[in-house]
């Protein structure tokens, strides 16, 4: 029985940090492409990297400083909203700062 909980445990929090991956990578990807401005017609390899990268961790770095502070708990829609949110500005940023 214990075995089974934290399996289950163990899973949700891989689980939970994957979905942040893709949520992050993706968001970051997304402004990167489709931030208007005067860049490259085809960006490298390297900044869609350092974009999923940027929209990861804000998207971690949010849900983290949200449950720490106590506006939300884990799995609640207030914190995929702001993992949303703050990896679509974070990438926003990356994209703004890149020329």
């Amino acid at each position: 029985m214990v075995i089974i909980d934290l399996m289950a445990a163990t899973m949700g929090v891989a689980m939970g940090f994957l979905a942040f991956l893709v949520i992050g990578g993706l968001t970051g990807v997304f402004a990167l492409v489709f931030y208007p401005g005067k860049r490259q017609s085809k960006p490298r390899a390297k900044k869609f990297l350092m974009a999923v990268l940027v929209g990861s961790v804000a998207a971690l770095a949010s849900s983290y400083i949200g449950q720490f502070t106590g506006v939300f708990q884990s799995g609640q829609m207030l914190e995929w909203l702001s993992a949303i949110a703050a990896s679509c500005l974070a990438g926003c940023l990356y994209a703004a700062t890149q020329n």
